[in-house]
């Protein structure tokens, strides 16, 4: 039998998500038998310091895993430098990982699925990630499949190997080669029309965002990443304290409660063009501007 992927979980200030997080995941089929590393940030101010201890505090009693390790950090890193120094320390012994942030709230099957996949898909060098996430995508009615081929990885709930996420190059030092070639730069586009922006503010220093890093390097060795036809989390992180997804309703989908524990996947896995284009739907310009006008709406309120 394969041996389970460490889950490595991300927390911050927010220790309401963190509890809902933590006890949806402990109730996982496989829960008892994985591994749990946390990385807990430091406040980036004074005002944050409270809700970091109380995240803390609850950290100290979380079991129902057959192992928890907490790494507490002294200063703020952000997400991008959490995230990718976290998983990083982790893969140095580790052959996979499964991640999460401290607003993902799993189905009890999520860890069959990640697993199962990871181990599917180990020797595949086309496949880049595999996601417990899906958009509510309406060509998803008309599959009969687990799982879904998608070109850009998503940041929720998802898993890599060692080997795949090593490669990566977050400097983005090919970016001005990429940045004077336009077919590459429309190629880039037509995944999601919003990749080139959120590329081009990473390399301005405008956003420090792990996943745009991670999605240019699986555009730039034309890799795919698995996504679950049911959606195996979802997320609570549209509160008030949510900084950029305030009035955002896109990414609402509904969680597996099929308690399904067996999927299939195919060696070769193929595109759907259907669903592909459903999901650049989602990241369209229109769908943007409608989104900017509820964060307005919605700031407007308080």
């Amino acid at each position: 039998m394969n041996e389970l992927a460490p889950i490595v979980l991300f927390v911050y200030n927010r220790p309401l998500e963190t509890k809902r997080a933590i006890l949806s995941l402990s109730s996982n089929y496989l829960a008892k038998e994985s591994e749990l590393f946390v990385f807990s940030d430091a406040a980036k101010n004074p005002k944050a310091r409270e809700r970091v201890d109380e995240v803390r505090e609850y950290l100290k009693t979380v079991d129902g895993f057959r192992k928890v390790h907490i790494t507490e950090s002294e200063k703020n890193k952000g997400l991008a430098k959490s995230v990718i120094s976290g998983v990083s320390k982790v893969l140095e012994n580790y052959e996979k990982v499964i991640v999460l942030e401290d607003d993902l709230v799993t189905s009890k099957n999520f860890l069959d699925f990640m697993n199962q996949a990871l181990n599917f898909y180990s020797d595949n060098k086309n496949v880049i990630s595999i996601s417990g996430y899906t958009l509510d995508l309406p060509s998803l009615k008309e599959t009969d499949k687990d799982y879904y081929v998608c070109l850009r990885a998503s940041s929720w709930g998802w898993g890599m190997w060692s080997d795949k996420w090593n490669a990566i190059d977050w400097t983005l030092s090919d970016y001005g080669q990429f940045s004077g070639n336009l077919k590459e730069r429309k190629e880039f586009a037509a995944i999601s029309s919003d990749l080139p922006r959120m590329l081009r503010n990473q390399k301005n220093g405008k956003i420090d965002s792990w996943a745009i890093r991670l999605t240019f390097h699986q555009f730039r060795n034309r890799m795919i990443s698995i996504f679950p036809t049911s959606s195996k989390l979802v997320s609570i992180g549209m509160s008030k304290d949510a900084t950029h997804t305030v009035g955002v309703t896109k990414f609402d989908t509904k969680l597996d409660t099929s308690n399904r524990r067996e999927f299939s996947f195919d060696d070769s896995p193929e595109r759907n063009d259907k669903l592909l284009k459903d999901f650049k739907r989602f990241f369209s310009v229109r769908q943007r501007m409608w989104d900017k006008i509820l964060r307005i709406i919605e700031l407007l309120k308080r």
